[in-house]
């Protein structure tokens, strides 16, 4: 993981702690004295909201003692590889992608990561410039060309 992805992960960390914990416990305390708990629809609703609340917490907290920062300057650019961005040709329709293969928790399609277990990712580990890579994909068999590696 990157310095950069283990700070967002402790950043959301203390948003939750700090802001969203205390609003979670004032929302069942009001709920508390608006009298029977038994029939109280609004304490049931905060206290399992505070469960899933105290549950994301939890895990953002291992993946923060699990994490493990790579040494960019490390990384070389001679063959797709964690942390590298490749753009390749998908030879079937020609459209040129970039992804930039990521841990599981930077993954984010949407900005182009993708996890180094996704299977396009698996398939474009190790190969260099110029090499195919066959990605067996749920919709069946893609063949990209690697047309760059960079950081």
């Amino acid at each position: 993981m990157t310095a950069e992805g283990l700070q967002k992960l402790k950043d959301e960390l203390q948003f939750l702690e700090g802001t969203e914990r205390p609003r979670v416990i004032a929302a069942i305390a009001e709920a508390r004295d608006k009298g029977d708990l038994s029939e109280n629809a609004e304490y049931d609703a905060a206290k399992e909201e505070q469960g899933h609340l105290e549950s994301k917490i939890a895990l953002l907290k291992a993946k923060i003692m699990d994490a493990r920062i790579i040494d960019e300057s490390t990384i070389k650019t001679d063959e797709v590889q964690i942390l590298t961005k490749v753009r390749v040709r998908n030879l079937s329709n020609n459209q040129e992608k970039t992804y930039q293969l990521v841990t599981e928790g930077e993954a984010n399609i949407l900005e182009g990561k993708i996890a180094v277990t996704t299977p396009i990712a698996r398939g474009l580990m190790g190969k260099k410039v110029g090499e195919i890579a066959e990605v067996q994909v749920p919709a069946g068999n893609i063949r990209f060309e690697v047309l760059e590696i960079s950081l």
